[in-house]
């Protein structure tokens, strides 16, 4: 077997083998904004909790990503916040910005509540050729969002100024409700084929399509949801976008997303995505009617939006990490909720036909310190426990005798989180039923699974850790899991396992990810 290390500062993480033998440990570190934990998690600061490199609001309640737009070097993230409490109440606009996609600042609030009631989801474009009237003729930024007051109705705001001000159209709503108790969420993106803007709105089982040469004036166009996917709950947050297969440009899908709050595939909130094309009016669905895909398998990802107008032409997407089953319960403080890392998609071929696939963004690989590897059998061989909460693990394992095999993460004193792959189920799966002692809700503590093919007999992971979290891409990235967990803090252990055998962990690399 190998081990090395290089690289980094070893702060309070260090770097173990066998049964507890300290291989090389530096001085503690205690950030400046740590302190103990009181017995009541939800009552007091929990900085155990507060991930490193994944977004959270300062303070307060977030939920959905919002307003997703890249402006003049600025990625803006906007999202669902409570600016006075840490309920989910008084929605306004949250607003954060990078230039990397990796360290946040959080600016004031974008948009408040007024007259037309709270100011719920939405989406955000660049009006490059002001076709709206609202720039003088150069370019600006328009919001679209619904007003939550008696009923919910769409309208807009419009920002010169790089996001920082905004004002609201004096005429909104820009399409009323039409008789619908649930009418929300307007995702806008350009059709250039058509010359036209297009806007979806999710408007109960279905998603509604509209058009408009101006941003302001709108005609509905089409429906689509009608028996088609999942329904398990009212359907939210759409998102469209079209992408080549493995990068072929001359083999393109649409895929349309739809979120739907409850009767997700880990109980609770999810998202599922359709494959077919638009033609600037109607999306038509590729596959049968009935075919349900979701997009992450595990419990805490939802409301996944892209950001308009990303350069390099890539998609690049986030989700609220979180669950609805939940969310509510979460016990950190002073804040509630967190965004995924954001991912690049694509779409790609494989045995059951062209998936959706996800990876984090190669801009994540800039927080990369210092590094560990191993190489080795596990079940055989003595293997080492790597120290850290913040990780980022890179990993290729070769089928042999194990039943499953992968790493117990946040392992400490009679808790682990589970991230393994099952051999005879041909399952990735995440199980935090003893990922820590703080009881967040009735069936939190769960085990959930996607299915993966090996490629040949290796099985590819990429993990990411971050104190609260667990995301895990199998393979090409077409099978993923994201879980929210809440160990002790000294649940900062990270160790292989195998289960009736043995596997051959072929190729280890363990990052420690650095706070900015």
């Amino acid at each position: 077997m190998e081990l090395s290390e290089q690289g980094g500062q070893f702060g309070r993480r260090g770097f173990l083998v066998g049964a507890g033998t300290l291989l090389g440990l530096g001085l503690t570190t205690v950030p400046t904004w740590a302190g103990a934990r009181a017995p009541h998690a939800s009552a007091a600061n929990t900085p155990q909790w507060r991930p490193d490199v994944h977004f959270t609001p300062h303070r307060n309640w977030m939920n959905d990503p919002n307003g997703l737009v890249y402006f003049r070097g600025e990625y803006h993230l906007f999202f669902q916040h409570n600016p006075e409490g840490i309920e989910h109440a008084n929605l306004s606009w949250g607003h954060a910005v990078s230039t990397d996609l990796t360290n946040w600042q959080e600016l004031p609030v974008a948009l408040e509540p007024d007259e037309l009631g709270e100011i719920f989801s939405g989406s955000a474009v660049v009006d490059h050729d002001d076709t709206s009237g609202f720039f003088g003729g150069h370019a600006g930024l328009v919001a679209f969002y619904t007003s939550a007051g008696e009923t919910q109705q769409q309208s807009i705001a419009h920002s010169s100024d790089n996001g920082r001000t905004w004002t609201k159209y004096a005429g909104n709503p820009v399409i009323a409700n039409p008789g619908l108790e649930d009418f929300r969420d307007p995702k806008v993106i350009r059709h250039e084929p058509t010359g036209r803007w297009v806007m979806m709105v999710a408007a109960g089982d279905r998603i509604v399509f509209y058009g408009s040469r101006d941003l302001v004036h709108w005609d509905q166009l089409s429906e689509f949801g009608v028996g088609h996917g999942a329904h398990g709950g009212v359907w939210e947050c759409p998102d469209l976008f079209e992408l080549p297969v493995d990068g072929d440009p001359k083999r393109r899908r649409w895929v349309l997303i739809v979120s739907t709050g409850s009767g997700g595939p880990a109980g609770g909130s999810a998202a599922q995505y359709f494959l077919g094309d638009f033609d600037g009016t109607t999306f038509t669905n590729d596959n049968p009617a009935e075919e349900v895909r979701w997009v992450d398998k595990g419990a805490d990802f939802y409301a996944p939006q892209s950001w308009s107008n990303s350069p390099h032409g890539s998609r690049v997407w986030l989700g609220w990490m979180s669950n609805w089953n939940y969310a509510k319960q979460v016990p950190t403080h002073p804040w509630r909720g967190a965004m995924t890392m954001p991912r690049e998609v694509g779409l790609t071929e494989s045995g059951t036909g062209v998936r959706l696939s996800q990876r984090p963004v190669d801009e994540l690989r800039r927080r990369r310190g210092r590094v560990r590897r191993w190489s080795g059998v596990v079940g055989r061989d003595e293997v080492p426990e790597f120290s850290g909460s913040v990780l980022d693990v890179v990993a290729e394992f070769r089928l042999d005798t194990a039943d499953s095999f992968g790493f117990d993460a946040f392992a400490g004193r009679d808790q682990h989180t589970r991230i393994g792959y099952d051999v005879r189920a041909g399952e990735l799966f995440v199980d935090r039923t003893e990922s820590g002692r703080v009881r967040v809700a009735e069936g939190f503590p769960a085990r959930h699974a996607v299915a993966l093919e090996p490629e040949g007999t290796t099985v590819r992971l990429r993990i990411l850790l971050d104190r609260c979290s667990v995301e895990v891409f199998g393979g090409a990235g077409s099978a993923v899991l994201t879980d929210l967990v809440f160990p002790e803090e000294e649940g900062d252990r990270l160790r292989p396992f195998a289960t009736g055998g043995s596997a051959h962990l072929t190729s280890l690399e363990v990052f420690d990810l650095d706070r900015p």
